[in-house]
């Protein structure tokens, strides 16, 4: 097995990245033949309801995880909640899911938000390279 600490989550949810801010993570590589990853996030509160409904209905759906240096790309990873559990006024969220996808794909995803954001034409460009280079910081 090998962990890693998680710096950034992002819940995708109808084809768009919804930032949820992270007060600690950790993912965890199984190295079983299936694939499996174990993704645990501790968040606010505030963000139970939204997590609670995908884990009540089973829901299978896509999250992407930041690991150890803002620099490197988020990894695509498709995921049920296995438990919810209250900390005081934080949840602990614990994932299982798969590693959707080992290219590097930033650039395609980053476009594709900004896309459904509703930038085009110059818009579309400049915000594309400051949030290439905000990644790379």
């Amino acid at each position: 097995m090998k962990s890693f600490k998680i710096i950034a989550l992002q819940l995708i949810d109808q084809q768009q990245a919804i930032e949820i801010p992270l007060t600690d993570g950790l993912v965890i590589n199984m190295e079983s033949e299936d694939g499996d990853w174990i993704i645990e996030a501790y968040i606010d509160k505030k963000f139970k309801k939204r997590f609670q409904a995908k884990w009540e209905n089973k829901d299978i759906f896509e999250i992407r995880v930041v690991i150890t240096h803002p620099g490197n790309d988020p990894a695509p990873f498709t995921v049920k909640i296995i438990t919810i559990r209250e900390i005081g006024s934080h949840i602990s969220v614990l994932f299982q899911g798969t590693l959707r996808k080992r290219r590097n794909e930033y650039p395609e995803l980053l476009l594709n938000d900004l896309l459904k954001e509703g930038y085009s034409g110059d818009l579309l460009m400049t915000e594309f390279k400051k949030r290439m280079r905000a990644k790379q910081k």
